[in-house]
């Protein structure tokens, strides 16, 4: 789409009601600052929440400050610069913090929408996956290669179900 005003390849698109009627208004970067019609404001969300966490788990900040995933290394510190968790297991080692800003932004703590298809694998099964596949590394290193073709099958059996059992 090109700006209005000039021939440039339009950046800025503004959309306005008045009087019930749509207006829209497409303009390039130049014409919109011409027009003063760009607020340079940055959004800076590592202090958007900082301060939101700041606020339900002030008094915990020193116990919390210590913690660290040990699945995925990441320090409770690290998540409340960056916004940012490592992995699932995040949500039960800074469960303390992490309650009271879901509930502030949710209104609640436990996730109640639609899982995703790969989420639908039982934890037992999946447990059970991740087993064979140790024992299966660990007949390949001892060379007992029989064992490790039955488990490798045993494996595949079970990565092809998707079902505990």
């Amino acid at each position: 789409m090109k700006c209005q005003s000039c021939a440039k390849a339009a950046t800025v698109h503004l959309t306005d009601f008045v009087n019930g009627h749509k207006k829209e208004l497409h303009l390039c970067e130049d014409c919109a600052e011409k027009q003063q019609l760009l607020k340079q404001q940055e959004v800076n969300l590592s202090s958007i929440l900082q301060t939101v966490i700041g606020q339900h788990i002030g008094q915990l900040t020193d116990e919390l400050g210590r913690l660290t995933c040990p699945a995925c290394g990441v320090k409770y510190m690290e998540f409340k610069a960056e916004g940012r968790l490592g992995c699932p297991h995040d949500y039960q080692v800074f469960q303390t913090a992490l309650e009271p800003l879901l509930q502030r932004i949710h209104r609640a703590v436990r996730h109640v929408g639609k899982k995703p298809r790969h989420g639908r694998i039982h934890a037992a099964h999946l447990k059970e996956i991740v087993e064979l596949r140790r024992q299966l590394r660990t007949a390949v290193e001892t060379e007992a290669y029989e064992e490790a073709a039955r488990i490798r099958d045993l494996l595949r059996i079970k990565e092809a179900t998707d079902e505990p059992g």
